[in-house]
C-alpha cells in the first residue's frame, strides 16, 4: 500500500521505500518471533543469548551495542534472563566496577536448541530471493544504515 502523501515524486518514492522496508522487516520479525515464542524469549533476550553463545562473555554495554538497545533497556533484559538462570553476571577481576555477562549451562542449552530452528526459519523466509538478491539486499540495507549514522 503506497503512501497517501501527495508530495513530490522524490518524497513519495522515499516514503514508499520506507513503508515497504518497514512492512517487510515487521513481517519477518513476526515470523521469527513465532519460532522464539516456544522458548519464551523476546527478540532482545534472544539477541543477548545469541551474542553470548557465538561471541562469548561480554559486558552489558557491549551487549547493548550489539543488539541496539539502550543501557537501561539492556539492564532489564539481562535482569530478566538472570531471573530465569540463563545468564549470570561476574565481576571483572581486573576492574571490579564492571561485570561480564556469561551464559549459564541452562542458557547455553536453550540457545543451542533454539538457534538452529531460528536459522532455518530465516533461510526459508529468504529463499524467495536468489543468492545474488540476498547479497544485494544486504548491501542496500547497509548503505541506508551507514548513511543514517553518518548524519
Amino acid at each position: 500500500m503506497p503512501t497517501a502523501y501527495k508530495g513530490t515524486e522524490q518524497e513519495q518514492r522515499a516514503l514508499n521505500s520506507l513503508i515497504t522496508l518497514l512492512r517487510a522487516a515487521e513481517s519477518v520479525s513476526a515470523f521469527l518471533q513465532s519460532g522464539r515464542a516456544s522458548a519464551g524469549l523476546s527478540i532482545s533476550q534472544f539477541g543477548v543469548l545469541e551474542a553470548l553463545y557465538h561471541l562469548g562473555p561480554m559486558c552489558q554495554k557491549e551487549l547493548g551495542q550489539k543488539i541496539l538497545k539502550s543501557s537501561g533497556n539492556i539492564t532489564t533484559v539481562i535482569d530478566n534472563l538472570e531471573k530465569r538462570q540463563l545468564v549470570e553476571r561476574r565481576r571483572l577481576e581486573s576492574d571490579r566496577r564492571y561485570f561480564l555477562v556469561h551464559l549459564t549451562a541452562t542458557g547455553k542449552a536453550l540457545i543451542g536448541d533454539v538457534f538452529p530452528g531460528h536459522v532455518q526459519r530465516i533461510v526459508d523466509q529468504f529463499s524467495v530471493l536468489s543468492a545474488e538478491e540476498q547479497e544485494q539486499l544486504a548491501l542496500l540495507c547497509k548503505k541506508i544504515g551507514l548513511a543514517t549514522t553518518e548524519r
